[in-house]
């Protein structure tokens, strides 16, 4: 996702969101951001979006709303950030869980005139704080621009995979990481798939496997989620076709992360624009919110409703 968001979170509330007393759902939007993630801890939903500048957070749900962290990390705790470049933020981080530890993975930039990076920060906590591993693990350029990490977990080949990829260029790329996920083992040749722009997000629902990503601007109305789907985690991938759009009040629903409840539906996180007019660009604050993901019986994903 863009770093369109100067305006964003500074000084977000602690508490955020409110409850549905019939239903005992947060209601949307949940707090303002963008490019949320999901990493479910104990039963609890955390969410690491965008919203901050030269910080980020992270989001528990509670029985009272959305709880804001400490800052998990700080531009200032990224020694290989101040290297001449001009003015960096963070955005679009993607948490994650291995090997007893909290892996945070997040983007630097602007691209220009320097290529964007991404980074990888350690903790032992889930809320940080988180240690950078000392060196960008994949750096931009020739065409491609490293923006908005995922990280996936192939159990059918016990393999960890990084995907990532960006607007300037809209090119996608897929790595396998080493054990340490601080590294990349290798490069993985991926086919680019239909109308990407931005934002990947991979997940395997049976034996099924989900690519969706953003298309389109990330401040206009036609910036949009659309998905493809493949039998292995690399392809080879069909499209199937565009999962969630602008409709009435809310433009430019994107940068999302599907996740499953304990219940065994599925959710869709990710950031809209409210209240706003007309195709855009927008400006102002983007606002995060949930919500539910239905399959079909042959395994496609039913448009996605946005709710208030």
């Amino acid at each position: 996702m863009r770093p369109g968001w100067a305006a964003a979170v500074l000084a977000a509330p602690l508490l955020a969101g409110c409850v549905d007393a019939g239903r005992g759902q947060r209601t949307n939007p949940l707090f303002a951001g963008a490019d949320p993630s999901v990493l479910i801890e104990d039963g609890q939903t955390w969410l690491f979006p965008t919203g901050g500048g030269d910080r980020l957070y992270g989001w528990a749900r509670t029985a009272d709303g959305w709880r804001r962290s400490a800052p998990l990390i700080r531009m200032s705790d990224i020694a290989w950030i101040a290297d001449g470049a001009p003015e960096h933020f963070l955005w679009a981080p993607h948490a994650f869980r291995a090997n007893g530890r909290y892996y945070l993975f997040y983007s630097v930039g602007p691209q220009n005139p320097t290529p964007s990076r991404i980074g990888v920060a350690t903790s032992d906590r889930i809320d940080g704080p988180y240690i950078d591993s000392g060196r960008p693990l994949l750096t931009g350029g020739n065409g491609f621009e490293a923006i908005d990490p995922m990280v996936f977990a192939d159990p059918a080949l016990g393999k960890t995979y990084l995907l990532a990829g960006g607007s300037a260029g809209a090119r996608l790329r897929m790595f396998e990481l080493a054990p340490d996920l601080l590294t990349l083992a290798r490069e993985v040749a991926i086919e680019q798939p239909e109308r990407f722009t931005e934002a990947p997000f991979l997940h395997r629902r049976g034996d099924l496997y989900y690519l969706s990503y953003s298309h389109g601007s990330y401040n206009r109305g036609n910036y949009s989620v659309a998905y493809s789907t493949a039998p292995g985690a690399t392809g080879p991938w069909t499209y199937r076709g565009e999962i969630l759009a602008s409709a009435g009040r809310y433009k430019g629903p994107g940068h999302h992360a599907f996740f499953e409840n304990a219940d065994g539906s599925w959710s869709i996180a990710y950031h809209r624009w409210e209240d706003v007019a007309g195709e855009g660009p927008y400006r102002g604050q983007r606002q995060v919110a949930i919500d539910r993901v239905e399959y079909r019986d042959d395994g496609s994903i039913a448009p996605i409703v946005m709710t208030p």
